[in-house]
């Protein structure tokens, strides 16, 4: 028999909770990560005066919400899509996984078995 409860015949198994929550985080970063690729180029293409010819993009010009264009659908769109998105993903995907009782429930738990706090002064 392994002395490691979680490795069985020579082939390690990852526990369910570091599975779980590895998916989660690769699924948050690449949110994250889809975001930065579209805030950085899009805020620089259009948020910045050429220089050639000294002019704003037509996008700085207008006004989207009383903010600049470039900068509600370069900062704000983006922000708005990833909670919306990690929101769903929360409710939907997001696993609750049994991590076990902490040190101190379990001496709460055999220091009065019948669930009354019988140790306390009357």
């Amino acid at each position: 028999m392994p002395e490691n409860p979680t490795e069985k015949e020579g082939h390690w198994q990852w526990d369910p909770t570091f599975l779980n929550s590895r998916r989660e985080a690769i699924f948050i970063l690449i949110i994250w990560a889809l975001c930065l690729l579209w805030t950085v180029p899009f805020c620089y293409l259009t948020g910045y005066m050429d220089l050639e010819s000294g002019r704003l993009p037509w996008l700085a010009q207008v006004r989207v919400l009383g903010m600049p264009g470039w900068m509600f659908w370069g900062v704000a769109f983006p922000w708005m899509v990833a909670g919306i998105v990690t929101v769903w993903f929360c409710y939907r995907f997001l696993q609750l996984d049994d991590l076990g009782q902490a040190p101190e429930e379990k001496e709460a738990e055999t220091a009065s078995p019948s669930g009354n706090e019988s140790n306390r002064p009357t």
